[in-house]
């Protein structure tokens, strides 16, 4: 069992256990300690979001990198993708994000890539525990010229701009298309509107005013229903939201209709069956992905196979069975041809260049793919227990599972991220549904103390 790591690096309240500057410090030490690799200088790349707890996480990273010999290459605020794209371009031996994603300000996370830009597996993660944990390196302390140093690397958001125009079809152009774009007051404040307007779109940008607080404040991703309301006041040809780290991107039509990433992935898909690109003719998602995906990717004559929820577990799949595209409902895509993470801006200029290819708009491209209804409950608990072993919560979800047979699915999880237990069911009656997920709900919250 990981004590710090879950399921996409260490997260929680900054300043609070294990979010603190002590254990930043010591994480630094120890992937310091992990990265070195024979006797020459090492560099590690450290970039952020736009939370005012970053400054403080990121010295005492710093500080623990460069107190192991280490040196620390800063690229300030970037989105996720770009800083596992900086970190492999220039050869580093690691990269580090401060970032807590889609969570509210006051949280935030620190999470790994290796050199090659993937994040690593549990099997490094647990390394890196122990050697915090056992105190191994407590006692490794180079001195004078072996110390390390930390530079600034001015033109990383430059590049990063550079690197994600490479991925969009050099023959296409976004000339006269209005696309709305959300940057969630996050990492990509910047260079996600330089990218739209260097190719061409007049680009209408809102949440891009990061203040350290206001980070996914009423906006970015998980609320699509900011960007419906400004494509239909703007009567735009889309609109784009990413998330604070901009590793996620959620759609939506010229109509204000939510796209999502389930969507994404069946209109990305489709494409690339159809032009004999898509790697063994199929999609990595995961168990939260609606049914509707698999029918439509079937339809096209792919398959689906099936992770636990979080995207390093469907690069982890895609890895091993060599596929080249997969995502998750939230709007992580990755798009292995082009990057080794979620990378929002990507994946948007990937449906962007359909639309231009195939002359659609983005409402039409959506009808390959019907979603069955589904419901999505949270309920906030003060520990993850196991609900299976509650009688009373386990015969609720087995008599519910045995009514929707073959006709729609129940799945009951704790998130990774976050101490909340997400209940999520499909099915063709969302009434009926909606009311199944209400009871179980209202029962944990009995039983176990939730809210």
């Amino acid at each position: 069992m990981k004590k710090l790591f879950g399921t996409d690096g260490v997260r929680g309240v900054a300043n609070v256990y294990p979010m603190t500057t002590e254990m930043a410090m010591q994480l630094g030490r120890a992937a310091a300690y992990m990265f070195r690799n024979g006797h020459r200088r090492h560099r590690i790349v450290i970039g952020k979001d736009t939370r005012l707890s970053g400054y403080m996480i990121e010295n005492a990273l710093v500080a623990g990198i460069c107190s192991m010999g280490v040196d620390v290459l800063l690229v300030g605020p970037l989105p996720t993708p770009g800083i596992a794209n900086i970190t492999s371009s220039m050869r580093a031996d690691a990269g580090v994000v401060i970032s807590a994603s889609h969570n509210p300000f006051q949280d935030n996370g620190i999470k790994f890539f290796s050199r090659d830009g993937f994040k690593l597996p549990d099997e490094m993660e647990l390394k890196m525990e122990d050697l915090i944990f056992s105190k191994k390196i407590d006692s490794l302390r180079p001195i004078a010229t072996e110390v390390g140093k930390a530079y600034r690397i001015d033109d990383a958001a430059g590049r990063y701009v550079v690197f994600l125009k490479s991925t969009f079809p050099k023959d296409l152009d976004l000339a006269g298309m209005k696309i709305v774009l959300d940057c969630a007051n996050g990492a990509a404040y910047k260079v996600a509107p330089a990218v739209l307007e260097e190719l061409g779109a007049e680009v209408i940008t809102i949440g891009a005013k990061p203040n350290g607080t206001n980070i996914n404040a009423g906006c970015g991703s998980l609320h699509p229903e900011v960007i419906s309301e400004a494509v239909k006041e703007h009567r735009a040809d889309l609109g784009i939201a990413l998330d604070g780290d901009a590793d996620r991107v959620i759609f939506v039509d010229e109509f204000g209709n939510e796209v999502d990433g389930d969507q994404i992935m069946a209109i990305c898909a489709t494409e690339m069956i159809r032009q004999k690109k898509l790697r063994k003719n199929t999609v990595v998602a995961t168990v939260m992905s609606n049914m509707g995906l698999d029918i439509a990717i079937k339809k096209a004559g792919g398959k689906i196979v099936k992770t636990a929820v979080g995207d390093r577990y469907v690069v982890e799949e895609m890895r091993k069975g060599g596929y080249n595209l997969g995502g998750e409902q939230s709007g992580h895509m990755i798009f292995l041809d082009h990057n080794t993470t979620g990378d929002g801006m990507q994946s948007a200029l990937q449906v962007l260049a359909i639309m231009r290819r195939r002359k659609q708009t983005l409402a039409e491209l959506a009808e390959v793919m019907i979603p069955l209804p589904q419901v999505l409950v949270n309920v906030r608990v003060p520990e993850k227990k196991d609900i299976m072993t509650h009688p009373e919560i386990a015969k609720l979800v087995k008599d519910i599972e045995a009514k929707l047979k073959d006709e729609g699915r129940l799945l009951v999880r704790y998130s990774g991220t976050e101490p909340l237990l997400r209940i999520m069911l499909e099915g063709q009656d969302k009434y009926q549904i909606t009311g199944w997920g209400k009871e179980i709900a209202d029962l944990v919250e009995k039983k176990l103390g939730g809210k």
